[in-house]
């Protein structure tokens, strides 16, 4: 969308892609204390042992050296089974695509995505000034457009983006579909960005190695409750990291992020825990909105997209009222609200205060 931005007198003029882009405000004030189903963050927040190792680790000196990356590489390494040197480290998956559209992206190239999908891909690839091409989720039941994506892959294309499994959506593509994407992309960067893996399963983490343009993001925003440390990784051949990590700024994770990222992968059992309460209360979101007749997309992710129709913004402001917070999704999907999962506790609370106002 195109907007129209007034530039202060005796300023210098901003690039003509930062002055036709809308600006990206997501509602993040005041939401601690509330039930928090709107960001697909952890509900309950991130394992007690990485607080420990935190305070353990902490003194005057070791936050006046600047970063270092020595332990994190290799120990991240070691858990997502990858080479050192296929893996960076990044402050959370935005600064990840950032680095891929800037290594790969110029001016004018054409960039495909998915719509609706995550914000931040358009966001990057219009800073770029990148001419972007979408490919809407099929209609009605959102599912994955794979035919249709590889016809608009062309041979002008220089980067795809996708989430998988998708949010808002929550569906997802198969790793034979990915496999699709890649041969058909040749000498194209494409971005799997898997955010929300640990709920699904699917990932492209295995492909590296038979595929020269297959990149892989993840990050410890979502189940691992870290969303306040902005830590993320990339992943790739490690010809193609040598070159991410050009594009990229030198200490951009902070010291406090790479420490708790090599706790978090150490507590496996805190994962394993949260995803089997949050996949439980899935199911019992699923069984609830039906019961109260509100139709939803099936989900592959810790959220479900449901349809609350014309009431919906009105749903999501009596809800705000009671102290229970979701997302308003309905300026690109129609009348539709996403509910983040988190325990069966806040579930029942989530159900019980829909009823109310249903």
């Amino acid at each position: 969308m195109r907007v129209k931005q007034p530039i202060l007198k005796g300023a210098p003029r901003p690039r003509r892609a930062v002055l036709g882009m809308a600006p990206y405000s997501p509602p993040t004030g005041g939401r601690l204390g509330k039930l928090r189903l709107d960001f697909n963050e952890n509900t309950v927040g991130c394992s007690p042992r990485i607080i420990e190792f935190l305070k353990q680790q902490l003194s005057a000196e070791r936050l006046a050296v600047y970063p270092d990356y020595a332990t994190v590489r290799p120990a991240l390494a070691e858990f997502f089974r990858v080479a050192p040197d296929q893996l960076l480290p990044t402050n959370g998956t935005d600064e990840a695509i950032q680095v891929l559209i800037n290594t790969y992206v110029d001016d004018g190239d054409e960039v495909l995505l998915l719509h609706p999908s995550y914000a931040m891909y358009r966001f990057y690839a219009e800073v770029a000034g990148a001419a972007i091409r979408e490919i809407a989720y099929r209609p009605g039941t959102l599912d994955f457009p794979l035919e249709e994506l590889l016809t608009a892959i062309s041979p002008s294309t220089k980067a795809v983006l996708i989430a998988n499994p998708n949010n808002p959506t929550g569906t997802a593509v198969t790793l034979s579909g990915v496999e699709k994407i890649l041969r058909r992309a040749r000498k194209v960067a494409v971005l799997i960005d898997e955010a929300y893996f640990e709920f699904c399963g699917i990932t492209a983490l295995g492909l590296l190695d038979a595929y020269p343009n297959l990149f892989v993001s993840r990050t410890f925003s979502k189940v691992y409750g870290m969303a306040a440390m902005r830590m993320g990784c990339l992943f790739s051949r490690a010809e193609n990291v040598a070159l991410l990590h050009k594009a990229q700024s030198p200490y951009s994770v902070n010291t406090l992020a790479a420490w708790a990222a090599q706790e978090a992968v150490r507590d496996t059992a805190y994962v394993e825990n949260y995803v089997t309460e949050a996949l439980a209360a899935r199911e019992l979101l699923c069984v609830g909105l039906e019961k109260m007749g509100i139709d939803y997309i099936p989900s592959q992710a810790n959220f479900v997209l449901m349809r609350a129709g014309k009431r919906a913004i009105e749903i999501r402001d009596r809800l705000r009222e009671k102290q229970v917070l979701v997302r308003d999704r309905s300026y690109e999907i129609a009348g539709c609200l996403r509910v983040t999962v988190g325990t069966r506790e806040q579930t029942r609370q989530f159900l019980d205060t829909l009823q109310e106002i249903w």
